[in-house]
C-alpha cells in the first residue's frame, strides 16, 4: 500500500556539521545510508524520517530535525516492526520514535516541548539500494519484531538477548539500544533495580570481569 512520499533527502558526513541535502542516496543494507554520520551496523538509528507537515505546522528551516528522510507521511502514526519500500529496491525497518532532546531547544527555545512524539521516527536499511527524492513509499504486509520508546525497556531487551555468560559493555549497550553514551552513568543504578540476573550482565570499560565481551553484531536479524 503506498502510504506516501520521499519530500527530500539529506546526509550528515559528521556530526559537528548540518546535513546537506542531496537528490539521491544509497541505502547500504544493515548499514544506513552510504556516507552518513549515523551509518553502524549495530545501530538501530540509522536513519531518521521525519513529517513535512511538522516543518509546516512549526514554521522550521530546513534540516532543524536532523532527518535523512522528509516525507509527507505522519511518522507518529507509523507502528515499529513495519516495513517500507522506498523507491524499487531499498526496504527499512522501522524501530522507535526519535525523542525531542534538549539539544533542539538550542535551536528554538522550547522546541523539543513543542514536538512531543513528533520528532520522526528511527530506522534500519534491511535491503539496500538508491533512493531518490520523490520516490514513493510502500508499506508492506511483513512485518519485524516492534522495539519500544523507552530506552529502559530496549536495554533489557538487548541484554536479555546477549549468550549466556557474556557481558555488554556500558558503551556498547547504549550503541545497540540507542540511546546516548552519557545514559551510561544510569546503568549501574538502572541495572540494580531490575536485579542482580540484568547488573551481572553489564559492565564498565574498565571492569575486571573475564567474562566474553558480547558486540550485538546478530541482535539486528533480517526479515
Amino acid at each position: 500500500m503506498v502510504i506516501g512520499q520521499v519530500r527530500s533527502l539529506s546526509l550528515r558526513a559528521d556530526r559537528r556539521v548540518l546535513p546537506v541535502r542531496v537528490e539521491r542516496a544509497v541505502a547500504l543494507a544493515g548499514q544506513g545510508f552510504e556516507g552518513d554520520v549515523h551509518a553502524d551496523p549495530i545501530s538501530p538509528r540509522q536513519l531518521l524520517l521525519a513529517s513535512s507537515s511538522v516543518y509546516e505546522s512549526l514554521g522550521l528551516p530546513a534540516h532543524t530535525l536532523r532527518e535523512n528522510l522528509l516525507v509527507d507521511v505522519d511518522t507518529a502514526s507509523l507502528a515499529s516492526g513495519t516495513i517500507l519500500q522506498i523507491g524499487a529496491e531499498a526496504r527499512i525497518r522501522l524501530m522507535f520514535a526519535c525523542e525531542a532532546c534538549g539539544q533542539l531547544d538550542l535551536q528554538r527555545p522550547g522546541l523539543a516541548r513543542a514536538l512531543g512524539n513528533r520528532r520522526g521516527m528511527l530506522a534500519r536499511v534491511v535491503d539496500g539500494g538508491t533512493v531518490v527524492a520523490g520516490d514513493t513509499i510502500v508499506q508492506l504486509d511483513e512485518r519485524m519484531p516492534p522495539w519500544l520508546d523507552d530506552w529502559r525497556a530496549r536495554v533489557t531487551a538487548v541484554l536479555d538477548a546477549a549468550p549466556a555468560g557474556s557481558v555488554v559493555e556500558y558503551a556498547q549497550l547504549a550503541r545497540l539500544a540507542g540511546i546516548q553514551s552519557s545514559y551510561c552513568r544510569a546503568f549501574p543504578r538502572f541495572l540494580a533495580k531490575i536485579g542482580p540476573h540484568y547488573a551481572n550482565r553489564a559492565v564498565a570499560a574498565g571492569s575486571g570481569s573475564k567474562a566474553p565481551r558480547w558486540n550485538g553484531s546478530e541482535l539486528f536479524g533480517q526479515p
